[in-house]
């Protein structure tokens, strides 16, 4: 028995022949150490109502419960897991609740409804990471209905979610998370932690949103990122040419031959109010 008086995890696998598969992105975590490191980094979860997405056969999900998340709500794909996750449900009574389901067809703001703390921590399936990221960060509503992120990602991706202007990661991921939440890497993870391993290093970030982030509409601020960056080689009189090109850098008080990567967020936020306000989207 292991620690919180479940069967080793590798037993679990091997009991219900839960092999990772690609297609779904999944890489398991078999060491108590790292999926206890993760809850961890999540900090005080004794009042959260914790959100998991892809828990697999439930390393991190026992985790989190061993470490007294009030509630774990775990949104999982893969029909082979749930047995093994019903075992974990059965021996944390009214404290676990599996959902069967595409992590990306779920309102998760419904699965939150009337929590007053809501964490979100998951070694995401690599595939839809950064999609389901995106989406979090960019909700209609602010404050969002989520406390904080604790996410594993490719450690290039997390890279680029915590980089700063100038930085050669810095491009349209991290404008948008730092527009509105302050992100750090907590620890890195090599591939021989997984199974199977990845052919990439992985990181674990974790996300919290600014109490007064910048206003300014989301789909407009992504129309110019994903302008300036697109074309990150050419000056942003070229790259942003489509959006009002040195006229519009000339309104935000931004020199023309600058490039997006030289741009800070609060520049990005600038040019997409000036754009809101002459361009219908």
């Amino acid at each position: 028995m292991s620690y919180d008086g479940l069967p080793p995890l590798k037993d679990v696998v091997d009991r219900f022949e839960l092999r990772a598969k690609k297609s779904l992105g999944q890489n398991f975590l078999f060491d108590l150490n790292i999926t206890n490191k993760i809850a961890r980094a999540a900090g005080d979860l004794t009042q959260s109502t914790v959100i998991e997405v892809g828990p697999g056969p439930g390393g991190l999900t026992r985790a989190l419960l061993a470490n007294g998340a009030k509630r774990v709500i775990a949104v999982e794909r893969d029909g082979r897991c749930l047995p093994a996750l019903a075992e974990v449900a059965a021996h944390y009574p009214e404290r676990l609740e599996v959902i069967s389901g595409d992590a990306l067809a779920t309102d998760f703001a419904a699965l939150a409804a009337g929590a007053a703390d809501v964490r979100i921590v998951a070694n995401l399936p690599y595939n839809i990471g950064t999609e389901l990221l995106i989406r979090w960060l960019t909700g209609p509503k602010w404050p969002p209905y989520w406390n904080s992120m604790t996410l594993m990602f490719q450690k290039e991706v997390a890279q680029r979610i915590v980089a700063k202007p100038g930085d050669n990661a810095y491009g349209r991921l991290g404008v948008l998370a730092g527009w509105r939440c302050k992100s750090d890497i907590v620890f890195d993870l090599p591939p021989q932690a997984f199974s199977p391993p990845p052919k990439v290093n992985s990181a674990v970030v974790h996300i919290e949103p600014r109490e007064a982030p910048l206003a300014t509409d989301e789909r407009v601020l992504s129309r110019v990122t994903e302008a300036a960056f697109g074309q990150r080689r050419k000056m942003l009189r070229q790259s942003l040419k489509s959006l009002g090109g040195e006229a519009l850098l000339a309104q935000a008080g931004i020199e023309a031959t600058r490039r997006a990567e030289t741009l800070s967020v609060e520049e990005f936020v600038d040019l997409s109010r000036l754009v809101q306000a002459g361009v219908t989207i």
